[in-house]
């Protein structure tokens, strides 16, 4: 029998308090209405040198059918660190299916925070960037945004050109930034017939330091193949939970044809909730629209 929505809020209480008495000031409620809690996990209790904020807001259907929604939040956690810390908490979830899992999960990065300590990690350089911090260079981190039309005919030439243009890059357009309680969001968008393009696009977009230093790079890609009359598509969170498959949903309505959207998301320290997703998809159809 499913568990009915008493007995979900009733193990949700359960857990808060008991994560509340066990990790007491390093615990901290966001918001008690809308369920966003937040830790502060640490490698070590005396003089911690890695630390990590996790974020979550457990949704209605928690723990029995559905999963946290997360953030991992640390200046020094970038590209590889956060997929396979990521990838960790998916494991974890999916390997225990319906029951409470927040504690595993605050262990599970302990255990990697300690690792790092015990490692030859250099120390995290924390001077170089706290989100806060990318306030103060005001938006000129920001891509010039350009609007799409001028490029029209080359994009068209370009798609038609078919397989011997493989190798090329495509043009790559940076749709308009959203800001919202100093997050800001912008969308990137580049025409693409083959798989090795989208890797082509994310590496050229991953050599702009700003992009790179995102909090997230969500992106999805649908090709269509003629011969086959299907589509080749996929998608990425980048530990923004449901991001891509939410992103791939929306190109799949707006029935999109060779195209990679990748959303680039700063977090600027306040949680926006559901408003997240909003963004993302607002910045994705405005550089589609375009």
């Amino acid at each position: 029998m499913a568990a009915s929505d008493t007995e979900r809020a009733q193990q949700q209480i359960d857990e808060i308090e008991a994560l509340s008495s066990i990790y007491g000031d390093d615990w901290c409620v966001v918001d008690e209405d809308e369920k966003v809690y937040c830790i502060k996990i640490s490698d070590c209790l005396d003089q911690p040198k890695w630390t990590l904020c996790l974020q979550v807001i457990l949704p209605p259907g928690y723990p029995t059918a559905e999963p946290p929604i997360y953030q991992l939040n640390a200046p020094w956690l970038r590209g590889q660190d956060y997929t396979e810390l990521a990838n960790s908490l998916e494991e974890i979830y999916v390997q225990n299916l319906g029951e409470s899992i927040l504690y595993l999960w605050v262990e599970k990065i302990r255990e990697v925070l300690v690792e790092k300590a015990q490692s030859s990690d250099p120390e995290p350089d924390i001077k170089k960037t706290t989100e806060e911090v990318d306030e103060d260079d005001g938006d000129d981190f920001l891509l010039d945004y350009q609007p799409i039309q001028e490029d029209q005919i080359k994009i068209l030439s370009y798609m038609t050109s078919g397989s011997q243009e493989d190798e090329e890059l495509p043009p790559i357009h940076h749709g308009n930034p959203i800001t919202d309680r100093r997050s800001t969001f912008q969308a990137h968008l580049a025409p693409v017939v083959t798989t090795r393009q989208v890797k082509r696009v994310l590496e050229k977009l991953y050599e702009n330091k700003k992009i790179a230093s995102a909090t997230h790079n969500i992106y999805a890609y649908r090709i269509y193949c003629e011969d086959k009359q299907t589509f080749l598509q996929d998608c990425e969170d980048d530990g923004e939970t449901a991001a891509g498959g939410r992103l791939l949903h929306l190109m799949q309505i707006l029935n999109v044809h060779n195209v990679l959207v990748v959303v680039s998301r700063w977090y600027g320290g306040i949680l926006l909730g559901p408003d997240r997703f909003k963004h993302i998809n607002n910045c994705a159809r405005n550089v589609l629209v375009e």
